[in-house]
C-alpha cells in the first residue's frame, strides 16, 4: 500500500483513499494500519448513517465508490419492528391496520371471472366465445380448386406459346374452302395439346354447371364432399364429348368419305379446344370476382351458340355444299349435335335432382 497522509479535521471527518474502501472493514483496517491515529480515532464514533460514511470519503468519489463504501461500513441490517400496538392515531379513529398483515380484499380475490381459465395463467385456457356459423365451402375459398385453376391457366399460356402458329393457321383456313388435294397437316404434339384442351373444356363446363346448380337449384347435396359432385359433372362431360366424337365418326364413316370425315373431326376438335379458352375467363370472374350470374349465363350461351353455328357451318361446307343439301344439313346437325346436347342437359338435371337434399 502506498504512503498516504491522513488528516482528521475539526469536524471529525477523515479522508480515506479508495484502496481502504476495497478491503474488508474500512474502519478497522484504517486504525490497524495507522496506529498513530489511535488517540484521535478513539474520539471518533463508528459511522451509523450513510451520511456519516459519505463524509469520510474524498470529494471526488464516484457514485459507485460511495455505494461500495456505504455497504462496507454499514453492511446488511435487520429491521426489527416493534411488537407493541400502535397507539399513535387520530382521536376517534380505530386502531390502524398492522403494516405486516398483507391481505387482499375479497372483491379482489373473488369476482365473476375467478373460475375462468383465462383469469388464471397457470391453467390451460380453452376456447372462448360462442361458436359462429361456419363459412360455406365454395370454389373461391378452396385451395385445391385454386391450384387446379392456376395449373390450367399456366397450361393455356404454355400451349399458346407452343402451338400459336397452328392456331393462327386454323383460324385463317376455317372459313376457306380447301382444294381437293390440300389438307391442313397436324403434328402429334398439336393433336395432344388439343386433346388436353378438350379435357380442360370438360373441367371448365363442369365447374360452371356446379356454380349454376349451387346458385339456382341447391347448395347442399347428399354427398359429403364437393369434390365428388364436381367429379361426377366432369365425368359426365367427358362421356358426352366421347359419345359426340364417336357418333360423328360412326355416322360420317358410313355416309361420307374418309377425307371429309377427317377434315370435319379436325375442325370439331379445334372448336372444342377453343371452347375452353373462351369459357375460362368467365369461370375466373365467377369464382373470385363475384361476377353477375346473369351476365355470365348470357356469355356462356353466346359462346355455346357460336360454337354450334360454326359446327353447323363446317358440316355444311364439307359435306353438303356441293350437293346443295341445306335441309339435309339441318337434319344432320339436329340429329348429331342438338339431340346429344339436350340429352346431356337431361342427364345433368336428373343427377342434381337425385343428389340434392330435399326439404
Amino acid at each position: 500500500m502506498r504512503n498516504v497522509d491522513y488528516h482528521i479535521n475539526a469536524t471529525d471527518s477523515v479522508d480515506i483513499p479508495t484502496e481502504i474502501l476495497q478491503q474488508g472493514d474500512p474502519y478497522s483496517t484504517f486504525l490497524s494500519s495507522h496506529p498513530s491515529l489511535s488517540d484521535s480515532a478513539s474520539r471518533l464514533s463508528r459511522p451509523q448513517t450513510p451520511y456519516q460514511v459519505l463524509r469520510l470519503l474524498p470529494k471526488d468519489a464516484t457514485p459507485a465508490q460511495q455505494d461500495s463504501a456505504v455497504q462496507a461500513w454499514l453492511g446488511e441490517r435487520t429491521i426489527n419492528y416493534s411488537s407493541q400496538p400502535d397507539t399513535l392515531h387520530l382521536p376517534g379513529e380505530g386502531i390502524p391496520r398492522d403494516m405486516k398483515a398483507v391481505d387482499i380484499p375479497l372483491y379482489y380475490r373473488e369476482n365473476f371471472f375467478s373460475n375462468d381459465t383465462l383469469y388464471h395463467e397457470e391453467l390451460p385456457a380453452g376456447g372462448s366465445g360462442v361458436a359462429g356459423d361456419p363459412m360455406p365451402e365454395t370454389l373461391s375459398n378452396n385451395d385445391f380448386i385454386l391450384v387446379v385453376l392456376i395449373i390450367a391457366f399456366l397450361f393455356i399460356t404454355y400451349s399458346f406459346s407452343r402451338i400459336s402458329g397452328f392456331v393462327v393457321n386454323q383460324l385463317k383456313n376455317f372459313f376457306y374452302t380447301q382444294r381437293a388435294n390440300r389438307d391442313i397437316t397436324e403434328t402429334g404434339s398439336e393433336i395432344k395439346f388439343q386433346l388436353v384442351f378438350v379435357v380442360l373444356t370438360c373441367l371448365v363446363l363442369g365447374m360452371l354447371y356446379y356454380l349454376y346448380v349451387t346458385a339456382y337449384i341447391a347448395d347442399t347435396f347428399t354427398l359429403s364432399s364437393e369434390y365428388a359432385i364436381l367429379g361426377i359433372f366432369l365425368g359426365i362431360f367427358i362421356l358426352y364429348f366421347l359419345f359426340r366424337f364417336s357418333l360423328y365418326t360412326g355416322i360420317n364413316s358410313v355416309f361420307y368419305d374418309s377425307r371429309g370425315n377427317r377434315k370435319f373431326l379436325t375442325s370439331l376438335l379445334f372448336l372444342t379446344a377453343m371452347e375452353a379458352v373462351a369459357l375460362f375467363p368467365i369461370l375466373l370472374l365467377l369464382t373470385y370476382l363475384h361476377f353477375s350470374p346473369v351476365y355470365a349465363a348470357i356469355y356462356c350461351i353466346v359462346v355455346l351458340v357460336l360454337v354450334k353455328l360454326l359446327t353447323f357451318y363446317k358440316s355444311y361446307i364439307i359435306f353438303f355444299k356441293q350437293k346443295g343439301g341445306f335441309l339435309q344439313n339441318i337434319l344432320y346437325f339436329c340429329a348429331l349435335e342438338m339431340v346429344p346436347l339436350f340429352a346431356l342437359w337431361g342427364v345433368l338435371s336428373v343427377i342434381v335432382e337425385y343428389f340434392k337434399i330435399k326439404i
